[in-house]
């Protein structure tokens, strides 16, 4: 079975180029010209992957996004950025809106289906280890639920992943560059992008769970 791509541009040329080029590489793909109908079509569709604009009518890529980290039936879709903003600004809001990669307009064929096949390759999880608790934080891997002291609370994908990372050795302290091979894997990110994840997770977890280690990296405080 084909994997089913959403493309979600206002641009119509945008969206016949990027369809001509994934249904030649064997991808089923739907598209849409606005941000409220890519959701729409998310939702009945759950496709593998949804390619979104940043800059769009009635609802931005970021917005889409947002909503999409937000739907449990959606939580096997991937989501990649594709903009023609190159600022730090719009990759920083589609990494903290949960995106999975990000690639900057104009893009040539060959490169865009590589990024495709390389994002869609990450879908396929290592499950040997599901469950992580350590002092009051449990991680569910399966369930994508963590609890913190009892109570749920709702993490983002990369946020979870980030989490999850720094949770399977309490105590060792990860690089930065070890943590953006794990969670952001293929994709180029910077400093301030980790450091917006962390810091979205200790809102949400507390302060005196993970600590810096100026100069090399993070680690889980047992």
């Amino acid at each position: 079975m084909s994997q089913k791509i959403l493309l979600v541009d206002d641009e119509e040329d945008i969206l016949e180029f990027l369809s001509y080029n994934l249904i030649k590489d064997g991808f089923e793909i739907l598209t849409a010209n606005n941000g409220a109908k890519g959701l729409a079509l998310a939702k009945k569709h759950k496709p593998d992957l949804v390619i979104l604009d940043v800059m769009m009518p009635e609802m931005d890529g970021v917005d889409v996004c947002q909503r999409i980290r937000e739907l449990p039936e959606l939580d096997e879709s991937l989501v990649l950025f594709l903009s023609a903003r190159a600022e730090d600004y719009s990759e920083l809001a589609g990494f903290s809106a949960g995106a999975d990669d990000y690639i900057t307009k104009p893009i040539k064929p060959k490169l865009l289906i590589s990024r495709v096949k390389a994002i869609l390759r990450r879908k396929s999880r290592n499950k040997a280890v599901n469950n992580i608790k350590v002092g009051g934080i449990e991680i569910d891997q399966e369930k994508h639920t963590i609890s913190c002291n009892g109570e749920f609370i709702s993490l983002a994908r990369k946020e979870f992943k980030l989490l999850f990372y720094l949770m399977t050795i309490p105590a060792k302290v990860f690089t930065r560059q070890e943590i953006i091979n794990e969670v952001w894997k293929d994709a180029i990110v910077g400093d301030r992008t980790i450091d917006v994840h962390i810091r979205k997770i200790r809102e949400k977890i507390g302060d005196n769970h993970i600590k810096t280690v100026k100069g090399v990296g993070y680690k889980f405080d047992i």
